[in-house]
Formats: C-alpha cells, structure tokens, sequence
C-alpha cells in the first residue's frame, strides 16, 4: 500500500520576501565589513576623496556646519531615536495593551546598538583626523552608530505604524520624515568630518538587515 507524501505548506509571500531581503542584505553587509577590515585600497581611496571633499566645504560653510551639528548631536542622535523608541513602547502598553511588541520594540533596539558597539570594537576603525576639526567623537568609526540607530528606529516604527493602518497624509509624512533623518544624519557625520562614508554605508545596511529580521520574528510570532 502506497502512503501519500505529506508536503508542508508554501511559506507565504510576505516570508518569502523577508528571507530575500535578508539575505541579500547580509550579503552586502559582510562584503563591506570585509573590504573595510583588510582595508581595500580603492575603497580607502574613495573614502579620502570624499572626506577631503567634505570637510574643506564644512570649514569654508560655518553656518551649514552649525546646522548640521545641532540636527545630529539633538535632533538625530542615537540617544533622541532611543528615547523616541521608550515613549512609543510606554504608548503601546498603555494604548494597545501590546506588551510583547513594546517588548520586541525595545530589545530590537538594544540588540541593534550592541551588535554595532561589537563591530565597532571588533574592527577598531579610526576616524578621520582633522588638523582643524569641525567636530569630534568618541569610539572607533564602523559602523556610523547614529546611521545604524536612525535606521533601526525609523524602521521599526515606519512598519508598526503602518500595521495599524494610518490615513494616507500621517503615512505620507512619516515616510517623508524617516527617509530625511535616515539620509540626513548619514550626510551629516560625513560632512562634520567624524565618519568615513563606508561607516554610514554600513550603519546604513546593517540597521536595515535588523529591522527585516526583527520584522521576520514578529510576523512569524504574532502574526
């Protein structure tokens, strides 16, 4: 007697998509890493010519420098986009009575910074020195923590947003305020001369690779 095969299921469309993306930002995220660690040349190259660039515009445009350094040491530092993150996990408990997404929210979060504080030791990149700096910071360069950390927060809350189905003007504007921080605090560290532009690449492709796996274990979790 012939038994009949049981096949699981097809994974849904929306896993599917969260495997690809995954993967092929992981891909990317490890080429980086790799080509910055061994310290590529044609890629240390581009990063100088950039950083060059860059930094004689910022000491010959003062008031943009100033701009610039008030949006990402207030407006776009990691610590703002961790307090944005505690508030709307504190708006989720008492709001939805979502403990576990306020929960999933939150260690996302914390996850995302210590894997960047790893990289960052594990690489020990230095920064770009300057003989007449704009601006400083701490800690070694890769990845851009404030690109990596925008990333992740902006992310996350663009997609929990976006589940409780907002009107198209508060969709609208969301999108068009993530996508400013996101690009604008990668510009900035870049023009205040404390991040090569690999880091921002890199924060960048790391922080989006967070988000679709956290984004993953919540759709297979809670549905």
């Amino acid at each position: 007697m012939h038994t009949q095969s049981v096949q699981s299921p097809p994974r849904p469309p929306a896993e599917r998509g969260h495997a690809r993306w995954a993967g092929a930002l992981a891909l990317c995220s490890a080429l980086l890493l790799a080509l910055v660690a061994v310290r590529w040349n044609p890629l240390i190259a581009l990063d100088g010519d950039i950083a060059d660039t860059t930094h004689r515009w910022a000491v010959d445009e003062k008031g943009v420098t100033h701009a610039f350094r008030i949006l990402t040491d207030w407006v776009w530092d990691p610590w703002t986009m961790r307090i944005l993150t505690a508030v709307v996990a504190v708006w989720l408990v008492w709001r939805r009575a979502a403990r576990w997404t306020a929960v999933w929210l939150v260690a996302t979060c914390a996850l995302g910074t210590a894997l960047q504080q790893s990289l960052k030791a594990l690489l020990d990149r230095p920064r770009p020195a300057w003989p007449d700096p704009v601006d400083s910071a701490h800690f070694a360069a890769y990845p851009s923590g404030h690109a990596m950390t925008a990333t992740v927060v902006c992310g996350l809350l663009l997609w929990l947003l976006h589940r409780y189905g907002p009107a198209r003007a508060l969709w609208r504007t969301a999108v068009a305020l993530a996508v400013i921080s996101v690009a604008g605090v990668g510009l900035t560290r870049v023009w205040l001369g404390v991040h090569w532009a690999t880091d921002v690449v890199g924060g960048w492709l790391l922080g989006a690779l967070v988000v679709v796996l956290a984004v993953r274990v919540h759709t297979r979790w809670r549905g």
